[in-house]
């Protein structure tokens, strides 16, 4: 009883003192592992990665992702310095790789080390959809969501052995294992993983717009991205991502906001789509 208690007065104090505030919300968020351990770290993983996988440099799909790379982390820094976030990417280490791998991937690592897979660009087809996807994945950096997943996985492991310590049934604890298992999953990190989803593409729709794209085109995007998955995936309380349809329908009703946004900064009209 006396270790269970411990346990959970652990976990309580964990929430309590390793909160972090969402940049773009204002509200408090969990942050068990710190940016100061974290990014160093990612950095650490990202080198490795590059070096065990096949960089492409000097062409001008290459070339296209680093310089949308700039425009968004240039729209990332006008912005933050806009809403009093002065500071907040000091840490940052910003650096865009494209890699040989016909997954349909991108990504951003806590701290701003961002890789696309050369699998994604034939369904990207053009400079303003990279946009969209860069301002996505950079987003979730931004938000700390990696963070925050971190977090809730380390709670979510306390979470399962404050109740094995404190069931001595064998019988019983079986039962509550499967029970959480499926419980926190399904009823807690899924949602978890799916609003983050949703609240990267807001972000990053804000963020392709100032930096001059059109987020027009993040819907028309994931029409694309619907296409290709041929209709398989999983029903979406299920699923770590928003479904297609849902993605597609709010990206359509927030790109009015975004256009609003970047007039804020100046930003009345966009680019070309820029085919490749």
């Amino acid at each position: 009883m006396k270790l269970k208690n411990t346990l959970l007065g652990f976990v309580a104090l964990a929430i309590i003192i390793s909160c972090a505030t969402n940049p773009f919300t204002g509200k408090s968020t969990l942050a068990l592992v710190p940016n100061s351990q974290l990014f160093p770290t990612a950095f650490a993983q990202y080198d490795q990665f590059l070096n065990e996988n096949k960089v492409i440099k000097g062409t001008k799909q290459s070339d296209m992702i680093s310089r949308v790379g700039e425009r968004i982390k240039s729209a990332t820094e006008r912005w933050m310095n806009a809403n009093g976030q002065q500071g907040y990417l000091n840490d940052y280490k910003w650096e865009y790789n494209l890699v040989e791998d016909k997954t349909v991937n991108a990504w951003c690592m806590p701290g701003g080390k961002i890789v696309f897979y050369t699998g994604i660009l034939p369904i990207a087809e053009n400079e303003t959809a990279i946009a969209a996807i860069m301002g996505h994945e950079v987003a979730h950096a931004l938000a700390n969501h990696g963070q925050q997943r971190m977090s809730a996985g380390m709670l979510q492991q306390l979470g399962a052995v404050a109740g094995n310590v404190a069931i001595k049934d064998e019988q019983t604890r079986n039962m509550f294992n499967q029970a959480y298992g499926i419980g926190s999953q399904v009823g807690v990190m899924l949602p978890f993983s799916r609003s983050h989803e949703s609240e990267a593409d807001k972000i990053g729709l804000y963020l392709m717009a100032i930096a001059g794209y059109s987020p027009d085109e993040a819907a028309a995007l994931w029409v694309r991205m619907k296409a290709n998955s041929g209709g398989q995936a999983p029903p979406e309380f299920l699923s770590t991502h928003p479904s297609n349809d849902s993605r597609i329908a709010e990206l359509k009703k927030l790109a009015p906001l975004a256009k609003e946004e970047a007039k804020k900064f100046g930003v009345t009209t966009y680019r070309p789509l820029g085919k490749f």
